[in-house]
């Protein structure tokens, strides 16, 4: 992990806000801007990046006595316990064995020099949140996805609280499934109120929506979803080179 320049979270206070989503496309955007990028899947009940990377049917290797992780392209390496399990399988762990797991991925896997490793968490601040924070050093930062309710955004506090327990910089908050149906505005809103950078938001878009059941991201289109989140992209760049 020394040879890794900058290292992000993708939490969510609750889950269905689509947090994964961010993270795929987060590192997929990082990726075809020349960088280096691992994309880390620690979320041990359902681990979906390799689904929406269309790379589920891939299998880990060893150069020995390290992982190998998944090239889903020249820039991009993957990791997620998914790449382990059949389909169906459903993990039922309690926390060590959850710890172990992800001490593996952050201390056995052949990473390589990175410039950034995205990591996926689960929804909430549980067992996989602090093994991560305990293994990982020099975080740079979180990102936090919230819909627009106010039930999400309430969940939001515990994802700072935890941020700010464990000493990783909230890097900021974005708002995802903007629009008529879940609203609009509420998170920079909530952002500002609590001194928070707002990253910004991306609309409720049906091609978003697809591009995940397709495994393909929705930033390699040509869209105002994928300019949107290339704004996104520049600012999380621009928060990892000022905390350096």
């Amino acid at each position: 992990m020394g040879n890794i320049k900058y290292k992000f979270l993708v939490m969510s206070g609750k889950g269905g806000v689509g947090k994964t989503t961010v993270a795929v496309n987060l590192a997929y955007s990082l990726s075809k801007r020349g960088f280096s990028v691992g994309l880390l899947d620690v979320d041990i009940h359902g681990p979906n990046v390799p689904k929406m990377l269309n790379i589920e049917n891939s299998k880990l290797a060893s150069n020995g006595e390290r992982l190998t992780p998944i090239r889903y392209n020249d820039n991009l390496k993957v990791i997620s316990l998914a790449f382990l399990l059949g389909k169906s399988d459903a993990v039922i762990w309690r926390g060590p064995m959850k710890h172990n797991a992800i001490n593996q991925f952050v201390n056995d896997v052949d990473w390589g020099g990175l410039d950034f490793l995205v990591i996926d968490f689960p929804p909430g601040t549980g067992d996989e949140a602090i093994s991560v924070s305990q293994l990982l050093k020099d975080i740079t930062g979180s990102i936090i996805v919230s819909t627009p309710q106010q039930v999400s955004l309430i969940d939001v506090e515990r994802s700072i609280s935890f941020s700010k327990a464990v000493n990783i910089p909230v890097a900021g908050i974005l708002e995802n499934m903007s629009g008529d149906i879940f609203g609009k505005g509420t998170v920079k809103e909530f952002a500002s109120s609590r001194g928070i950078d707002y990253l910004g938001g991306l609309e409720m878009s049906k091609g978003v929506r697809e591009s995940g059941d397709t495994g393909t991201p929705f930033v390699k289109s040509d869209s105002e979803s994928s300019r949107s989140f290339e704004r996104i992209t520049d600012r999380i760049i621009s928060f990892a080179k000022n905390e350096r």
